[in-house]
């Protein structure tokens, strides 16, 4: 586990504030509006509601959160990453820590305004975590290993989870409030999608006579491999050269650039891949 002083403490940096945004989050969209947010935190949230209904006991927030994340961090620290799991632990204790010192707060009453706004901050929040290598915890953990594992994105497949929550919050608090749920983990979802694109791919066709250079452009950048294909341009008839790659969508903009300045007339298409099979090149967390 190397480290790098500047980078890591900007990382970490970065974690606070994902923590304390997700913390007012939940104390004021989340608390105001009913809402259960998807995994670990909107099972915390149930468990403090259900103790809260049925014994009159207040459990402490970071209580619950840290014992639900217990085998997650585990499968973190041992499949994923030291640091990449650390910083995640960071994240989970902080959390936990500012929604129980800071205090509810009620910005509105729309609950339509509560879900759509409550998605954004909680989306944001957890796409800051996972842009310096790290997570806020619960079925994060579990989607980015199954994402390394299979080299596709695998957070639609939390919301397969999240439906046990809201069927849950549904039967014993009413549906009102899990429909309004469904709303919030939808915005946070397309969110996510929006800010963290690691685990999208994009494909590259790039029309060029430095087919070659392209080609050692891009394994320099990402470290992804090229197909050569020969061709021949329609208009002049002229000899051309398709380089085609699949990269990842986080890094397509830092391909692209490298792509230009080797060869500034290159005529590179991107296009968003749907589905992929075979070897694919996914980093792994530090």
């Amino acid at each position: 586990m190397k480290f790098n002083a500047r980078k890591d403490i900007k990382r970490l940096i970065v974690v606070i504030l994902a923590a304390l945004l997700m913390a007012v989050n939940i104390k004021t969209f989340v608390r105001a509006g009913g809402l259960y947010p998807g995994g670990a935190t909107g099972i915390t949230i149930l468990v403090q509601r259900i103790f809260l209904m049925f014994f009159a006991i207040e459990v402490p927030y970071s209580l619950i959160n840290i014992l639900l994340n217990a085998i997650p961090v585990y499968i973190g620290w041992r499949y994923i990453g030291k640091k990449f799991t650390l910083l995640s632990l960071v994240m989970i204790v902080l959390s936990g820590f500012f929604v129980d010192l800071i205090p509810s707060l009620s910005l509105t009453y729309d609950y339509l305004l509560i879900s759509v706004f409550g998605g954004i901050l909680n989306g944001v929040a957890i796409s800051m975590c996972l842009l310096v290598d790290a997570t806020s915890g619960g079925t994060d953990f579990l989607a980015i290993f199954f994402s390394q594992k299979s080299g596709a994105d695998s957070f639609n497949l939390v919301l397969g989870i999240n439906v046990v929550i809201l069927l849950t919050a549904g039967l014993l608090f009413g549906w009102e409030k899990a429909l309004y749920s469904i709303i919030f983990q939808f915005v946070s979802t397309q969110i996510l999608h929006l800010l963290y694109r690691s685990y999208q791919q994009q494909t590259l066709f790039i029309v060029t006579n430095q087919p070659e250079e392209i080609c050692r452009a891009i394994d320099e950048a990402c470290h992804h491999g090229a197909t050569i294909i020969q061709g021949e341009g329609s208009y002049g008839h002229q000899e051309r050269f398709v380089v085609y790659s699949v990269i990842s969508g986080r890094e397509s903009k830092q391909v692209i650039q490298a792509v230009k300045e080797v060869d500034e007339h290159a005529f590179v298409n991107s296009i968003r891949t749907t589905e992929l099979r075979g070897k694919f090149y996914v980093p792994q967390k530090d």
